[in-house]
């Protein structure tokens, strides 16, 4: 129902940054709210942060601080800028859009932070 494509991933040194996109394509009216969840090498998905289609924001308190969410409505299209960077934060990046009936996920993009 909504078709997800993320863009921005890639190497990052310790205490740089990245931003990532996910634009939203099909049916958006439905969409509830979306967010971005990783999953480390070796460990399971978990959640980052969201933002509704009110823009009621969460994070999780690993990047409170660091991460910022943030949409464009007239771009359909979710954002979530990283800042100082860790190793941990190394993972497989999603976006996820949430609707009554269903969830949608992107392919994913990985985000690497090492010397």
């Amino acid at each position: 129902q909504v078709q997800l494509v993320e863009s921005g991933g890639g190497l990052v040194q310790p205490g740089g940054s990245l931003r990532l996109s996910c634009a939203a394509s099909g049916s958006i009216f439905n969409i509830n709210d979306m967010g971005w969840y990783r999953q480390p090498p070796g460990k399971q998905r978990e959640f980052v942060a969201d933002i509704t289609s009110g823009g009621t924001i969460m994070y999780d308190d690993r990047v409170k601080g660091r991460f910022t969410i943030s949409k464009d409505n007239a771009k359909n299209t979710v954002y979530l800028q990283m800042n100082s960077l860790k190793p941990e934060d190394t993972a497989v990046y999603y976006c996820n859009a949430r609707t009554v009936s269903r969830d949608d996920w992107g392919q994913g993009t990985q985000v690497t932070v090492s010397s």
